[in-house]
């Protein structure tokens, strides 16, 4: 990966496209995290790779580029939230409804749907993208133990949140 982005840096328009579609399905899984409309979804995405291609060059370690990437993509989604926040409406969780397998990508949503957006952005990086905790508060600029601890509130919001659905 770092060869292509080294390549795509030089002005290589195929690496550049490469790199976007290895890392398309991130940023689908994170934008879905924020928005419930594929318009939304394809709006902040083209956003965020268009900032990437115009700004590609201001990348000074390659190793970095997903993360760099990832931060990119939440600053639009953070946008676009903060311009559609009067407009978006929350499904809720089906009453009754009790979880005895994984969760689906939709079912994961909904878990979350009550959670703060930072937390929100914290379970999907964690959970959805499997960046370690210390990945994310580099990402998100926060101290690690700040990460585990909002890790660790958001799973108990969400456990009281299962239990009473449950009765």
């Amino acid at each position: 990966m770092i060869f292509k982005v080294k390549r795509a840096q030089r002005g290589d328009t195929k690496a550049f496209v490469e790199l976007m579609e290895e890392n398309r399905q991130a940023m689908q899984r994170i934008a879905f995290g924020y928005f419930s409309c594929e318009d939304d979804v394809a709006d902040v995405m083209q956003q965020t790779t268009l900032n990437a291609f115009e700004k590609l060059k201001t990348l000074r370690n390659p190793v970095y580029f997903k993360t760099w990437l990832i931060r990119i993509h939440i600053n639009n989604c953070n946008a676009l939230y903060n311009a559609k926040k009067n407009c978006m409406a929350v499904d809720e969780m089906e009453e009754g409804r009790y979880l005895e397998e994984y969760p689906s990508e939709d079912e994961f949503y909904q878990l979350i749907a009550d959670l703060s957006e930072e937390n929100r952005l914290i379970f999907q990086l964690y959970y959805g993208e499997e960046y370690t905790t210390k990945e994310i508060g580099r990402i998100l600029h926060m101290k690690e133990s700040t990460v585990r601890s909002r890790l660790y509130r958001g799973k108990e919001q969400i456990k009281r949140k299962l239990e009473t659905s449950v009765r």
